[in-house]
């Protein structure tokens, strides 16, 4: 490392985002040790269940090692997102010089401890496939404090949250370019950002009462074509993956209709301030994607069966455009003819 780059700071202080978040963080709900500890121990035999049937279901990963989930808590999910994040954008983001480079560092921190905090409090689950050789993570809190606002049976909702990460955690682990297509994809976005976006946020307020959102306010033309491609590849692997925990059946959760019923109804739940708070986060967007993105998938595994569907795991070629998520048979007319 020269002189120049050791002088600049990183964009973002995830050190610093990782201590706000904590500190804001709110308490999940109170339950006995007893229960916690039952509920835990609960949680990572079920993953290990779950993906027996996912398996069974998509096709995917069989001869693969069955792996526990990791159970934390809100503080330790937070950790582990400013892990994860550090590990997808260091190197990409580019660097500021100087003691001001370390100040931007500092607030783009702060800022997005406040974005993780809000999100710790939300966060069912995650896979994340950059860090550790994979973690699927179970936030125990979030879990339970859903399952008692649903009303439903403990063990059936958690099999149905576990039945949608270990999904997560096989398109990763059973299709082996996945991983480096997707954070590639992050790379090409980041990367084409540089010091030359900074005056376009000086007249911020304005420029925003005149577009859609941020991603489009600060997009090139060539972020747009890699964004694209970012949003239809999440929208397959949320989608998918909500396909499959329904689509397991009431063999293995024999509540999930009601499950379903109730989820969606909460997805779109929220006082005024909550639901502001979400569309400027995009989780707005991402509850989108888990709609668009399941419908796509039934529409392609009802056509051709999910071997069919599963040609979409051949090579990033094979992937949805975002086009092709709104009209999954051009996608089939495309792939799979």
């Amino acid at each position: 490392m020269n002189a120049s780059t050791q002088d600049r700071s990183a964009p973002v202080d995830w050190d610093l985002a990782a201590a706000t978040a904590t500190r804001l963080v709110r308490p999940g709900p109170v339950v006995p040790r007893a229960e916690a500890d039952t509920a835990v121990g609960r949680l990572r035999e079920l993953a290990v269940d779950a993906e027996v049937h996912v398996r069974e279901l998509t096709g995917l990963g069989h001869g693969l090692p069955l792996l526990p989930g990791e159970v934390v808590d809100r503080p330790g999910w937070v950790r582990a997102a400013t892990r994860g994040l550090a590990s997808l954008t260091d190197g990409v983001l580019p660097r500021q010089a100087g003691a001001f480079g370390g100040v931007m560092a500092g607030t783009a921190g702060v800022q997005a401890g406040v974005v993780i905090a809000f999100l710790s409090a939300r966060v069912l689950g995650q896979y994340d496939p950059f860090t550790d050789g994979g973690r699927l993570l179970l936030v125990a809190p979030n879990i339970v404090g859903a399952q008692r606002a649903l009303d439903v049976p403990g063990d059936d909702f958690s099999t149905w949250v576990c039945l949608h990460e270990c999904t997560h955690r096989l398109q990763f682990t059973a299709v082996p370019w996945l991983a480096d297509h997707f954070s590639g994809l992050v790379a090409a976005l980041l990367g084409t950002m540089d010091e030359s976006t900074a005056p376009k946020l000086r007249d911020l307020p304005r420029r925003l009462r005149e577009a859609d959102g941020i991603v489009d306010l600060l997009q090139s033309p060539a972020q747009r074509s890699i964004l694209d491609r970012l949003i239809a590849l999440s929208t397959l692997l949320e989608g998918h993956a909500d396909h499959v925990m329904d689509g397991v059946g009431p063999e293995v959760v024999p509540s999930v209709t009601t499950i379903r019923e109730r989820f969606t109804v909460r997805r779109k739940g929220g006082g005024v301030l909550d639901r502001v708070l979400r569309t400027v986060l995009g989780v707005e967007a991402k509850v989108r994607q888990y709609a668009e993105g399941a419908a796509f998938t039934g529409h392609v595994v009802g056509a051709v069966g999910m071997s069919g569907f599963n040609a979409v795991w051949s090579a990033p070629e094979a992937l949805p455009t975002r086009a092709e998520i709104a009209d999954p048979d051009a996608w089939l007319r495309r792939v799979a003819p």
